[in-house]
């Protein structure tokens, strides 16, 4: 094994990341080291490229800090006592895995109650590349896994570029739509058709939802959430405003409105026009909005009267990251999976990656750390 592995580095908002070398760690007792196979460019690491999702921690720039959450990997090394994954498969050396990228501690409020995996130190392993064990995020060579996060064995029918999304985009809207109880014959609309909305529609159907609703600017979006098999999509050019789109809802479904309606815009004056579009007792599954300062007027007497709630959402348990496996191992050849990656790159090429994303030029990047484009 190398001595030395490479770390793409944040250096600060739309500033270049940059590549440095620090020493490969032996993993401790209950951990395991990944080699990292793939990490994808999410939506929420553009937000924090942007400058527009604060990861700073009270540093100033240039930062130095690790980020990219989204990946998959082959067991490098195991700790002492590391014999099993999460779901008690043996785990070898040259294993392919997923993992959750985020760890709850156990003992704070959250934790104890189970009411919610958001544990406020969820990612305190998320260091800056500069502190040991160096390899704290998605893109670098490898990746740390601590004792107490989640690994699963990835089937043998799941390739990288499908197992790469499954411990962020598709195990989060397992566990959103989950919150939600959404399910047979149920209305759905899905405000945005990036990777979580397009993960999201595969989820749905597999759920029995009746009737999925998909609303986007972007066309090509769009027509590969159809492919997904979303029921009917409004694209922003036909429906240019809220009151177009929400009547337009309530006419697809027989003027009662949505069951749910699932945000995953990142665009917080999308929450009045989705509370609109709920049926009374709908739920709105808020996900997208991570990004701190950001505010939005809306009227509490639509929650109160319609009945409807209202549920932040961030990350989710082990078993959704199971159940994602599942379903791509098993229902993986159903919905066109490998178009959600458009492009790949080198991690040497990240600054492209991240500029072309940014720009809209391509639907979404995954980076090689080991550079096999």
């Amino acid at each position: 094994m190398p001595q030395t592995g490479l770390v793409a580095v944040f250096t600060g908002v739309r500033k270049p990341f940059e590549l440095r070398e620090f020493p490969v760690p032996e993993p401790g007792p209950g951990a395991l080291l990944v080699k990292v196979r793939m990490a994808n460019v999410c939506g929420s690491d553009l937000h924090i490229w942007r400058g527009e999702y604060d990861v700073s921690r009270g540093q100033s720039e240039p930062y130095c800090l690790s980020i990219g959450h989204e990946m998959t990997g082959e067991v490098a090394q195991l700790g002492e006592g590391v014999r099993v994954d999460s779901a008690g498969q043996e785990l070898n050396i040259g294993d392919r895995v997923v993992y959750q990228y985020f760890c709850g501690c156990g003992r704070c409020r959250s934790c104890l109650r189970g009411s919610t995996p958001r544990c406020a130190q969820g990612l305190r392993y998320r260091y800056p590349p500069t502190e040991y064990p160096h390899f704290n995020a998605a893109y670098g060579q490898y990746y740390y896994v601590h004792p107490g996060q989640a690994v699963f064995k990835v089937p043998a029918n799941v390739p990288d570029d499908l197992a790469g999304p499954a411990n962020c985009a598709l195990s989060q809207v397992i566990y959103a739509l989950e919150q939600g109880n959404v399910g047979l014959g149920d209305h759905l609309v899905i405000q945005g058709a990036g990777g979580l909305g397009i993960n999201a529609v595969a989820v749905a159907r597999e759920k029995g939802v009746a009737q999925i609703i998909v609303i986007d600017s972007i066309e090509s979006r769009l027509e590969l959430a159809r492919e997904f098999g979303a029921h009917v999509t409004l694209n922003l050019a036909e429906f240019p405003t809220a009151e177009e789109r929400i009547r337009r809802v309530k006419a697809l479904t027989d003027g009662a409105g949505a069951d749910a309606v699932l945000e995953v815009t990142g665009l917080p004056h999308v929450l009045p026009e989705g509370i609109a579009m709920l049926a009374s007792g709908g739920t709105y599954l808020e996900v997208g909005n991570i990004n701190q300062g950001k505010t939005v007027a809306i009227d509490p007497s639509q929650l109160v009267h319609g009945g409807k709630s209202l549920l932040g959402i961030m990350w989710y348990e082990p078993q959704s990251l199971q159940k994602a496996l599942q379903l791509l191992s098993t229902r993986g050849d159903a919905y066109p999976f490998h178009k959600i990656l458009s492009h790949r790159y080198p991690l040497q090429e990240i600054n492209a990656a991240f500029r072309d994303q940014d720009s809209g030029a391509i639907q979404r990047a995954a980076l090689l750390p080991w550079g096999n484009v």
